[in-house]
């Protein structure tokens, strides 16, 4: 007998399906060990920080029957997710079922192909990967439970802070007082109707190009434009390219899902998880933007096929994150030719969002066709702002038909030419104020924590959970309001360990844990 092991039930059941009874395979689901609870017991700082591991609550049945078939097995494989987490949990099952010579394999999807490929692949656990991700949850319960603690005497009982949640919500917070300190300035904005003169009645709004700061310049230019003829003094046009967007990394997946779909992360994450479980796409923990050299081929050819040969374009696309582990691929499905999957809504809609933005990366650049009609008054000598519209059309839709969401609208302008009288139907004037900078939201924040380097594609989601439950953000449409406890939180921490929720303190952190991971920083050192 052969025993392969993974985390999740539905993984083991895809996988059983492709290995044809050559390997009995069972589920660890998830973590089979951890700290304990208790923080006088979790970490031996004088040893060297070495940490005491505990078999997690109800995980000792688990335990005791993947003991039972290794010891039955003539060979064992830990088919755990292809991360620092999914390194870690291999080491951990080793460790607590006591097995002798088993081996570690990896795939990026669980196809048939990769399934059977990495099997011929075997190797030992990567301990350098293990020991970036020990180091990640040691610091992070040093931190966490020290500075929970501290909170609980100087604040409230029951409130918490973490190594990477609290600098989130600083960034959060300092965003809050820029709003309360913004003072707002008034502004008008002035546009008008207007009509061709020459028998089409096409109508026209157009909007003044300078926005006028007091109500006499207002006055002044409804004035001069109401008593004046009008006519179109430029017609400017150009052709743009639009050029796709890289496949999904877990940050702009998040980021899309949010936008286009309304998922929050964690709903993301839990939908893709099951999406890679069952075989449709590729493991969804990646700042990757690459695709497999067969992936590009079979992506080429769906492009071919589907739309065209005028329609593809093979690229790679560079990598923006730092440190990214590039081994990984970007999210994607396993078969490009499968437009529609999944089995529940969720997964439907999820999948094609990933479908779409991995074909339209490989496809030819759309072409635009943009527009620009200035017009102001003729027969007088008194000056005013030009007013003018913008309008595009779409010449070649490129990439566009595998992602017409990205379009955005087109505004087809009428035919005008230099020198076309224009009639006047109605001037209107709107008085506005300036508004502050906006509030995050969860789609934002990811974008600001990838910007600035805190956190790690595994785990963005889990950093907005947190913030949420524990109560020190509210949601409100997309939109994340701090609450006052949050707000005393952050203040705290700021005001008495600004250095260890900063930025620069917080990215360093994480590249020091991918400096471990790499074998060139060791454990106890960091």
């Amino acid at each position: 007998m052969k025993l392969l092991i993974v985390e999740s039930p539905s993984k083991a059941k895809t996988i059983e399906k492709y290995l044809d009874g050559a390997y009995t395979v069972r589920a660890s689901v998830g973590h089979v060990r951890d700290l304990p609870k208790s923080n006088n017991k979790a970490i031996d700082i004088e040893a060297g920080f070495v940490p005491t591991y505990e078999i997690s609550p109800r995980k000792e049945n688990v335990v005791a029957d993947l003991k039972r078939l290794a010891q039955k097995s003539s060979e064992v494989l830990l088919a755990t997710d292809p991360d620092r987490e999914g390194e870690a949990i291999a080491w951990h099952i080793q460790e607590a079922c006591h097995l002798k010579g088993a081996k570690r394999v990896t795939f990026n999807e669980i196809t048939k192909e990769a399934v059977l490929e990495a099997i011929k692949h075997p190797r030992e656990i990567d301990i350098n990967l293990k020991e970036a991700q020990e180091a990640r949850r040691v610091l992070d319960r040093l931190v966490g439970y020290d500075l929970s603690g501290l909170i609980w005497k100087k604040v409230r009982y029951g409130l918490s802070a973490g190594r990477v949640q609290s600098p989130a919500l600083r960034i959060i917070m300092e965003r809050e007082r820029e709003i309360r300190a913004f003072i707002p300035e008034i502004f008008y904005v002035l546009d008008g109707d207007f009509e061709t003169i020459d028998g089409k009645k096409i109508k026209l709004t157009l909007v003044c190009d300078e926005e006028p700061k007091t109500k006499e310049e207002v006055a002044r230019i409804l004035s001069i434009g109401n008593k004046n003829g009008w006519q179109v003094i430029e017609v400017s046009q150009s052709e743009a390219k639009k050029s796709p967007r890289a496949p999904f990394t877990t940050s702009t997946l998040q980021q899309t899902a949010s936008s286009r779909l309304g998922f929050s992360p964690s709903r993301t994450m839990g939908v893709a998880q099951k999406l890679y479980e069952k075989g449709l796409i590729t493991y969804m923990r990646t700042d990757s933007t690459s695709l497999s050299a067969q992936a590009l081929a079979e992506t080429a050819q769906v492009v071919t096929k589907k739309f065209g040969k005028e329609y593809s374009e093979v690229r790679q696309y560079k990598t923006k994150a730092k440190n990214a582990q590039e081994a990984h691929e970007a999210i994607r499905p396993t078969h490009a030719s499968v437009m529609h999957a999944g089995t529940t809504d969720d997964e439907k809609r999820l999948y094609t969002l990933i479908w779409s933005r991995t074909v339209a990366s490989q496809m030819s650049d759309a072409k635009v066709l943009r527009t620009k009609i200035s017009a102001n008054v003729t027969n007088t000598k008194e000056t005013i702002p030009n007013f003018s519209i913008n309008g595009s059309v779409t010449l070649f839709p490129g990439w566009l038909l595998a992602d017409p969401d990205g379009k955005g609208e087109d505004v087809e302008l009428p035919t005008l030419k230099e020198k076309d009288g224009l009639k006047v139907l109605d001037l209107r004037s709107l008085e506005k104020q300036t508004e502050p900078p906006s509030r995050y939201t969860e789609a934002g924040l990811i974008k600001e924590l990838e910007k600035r380097g805190i956190g790690r594609p595994s785990t963005y989601a889990s950093i907005i959970s947190t913030i949420e439950e524990r109560g020190y953000v509210q949601k409100q449409g997309k939109t994340l309001f701090p609450t006052d406890t949050g707000d005393v939180v952050s203040s705290f921490l700021e005001e008495n360990f600004g250095k260890y929720i900063s930025d620069s303190f917080t990215a360093e952190m994480e590249d020091e844990l991918d400096e471990i991971a790499n074998g060139t920083r060791t454990y106890k050192k960091t």
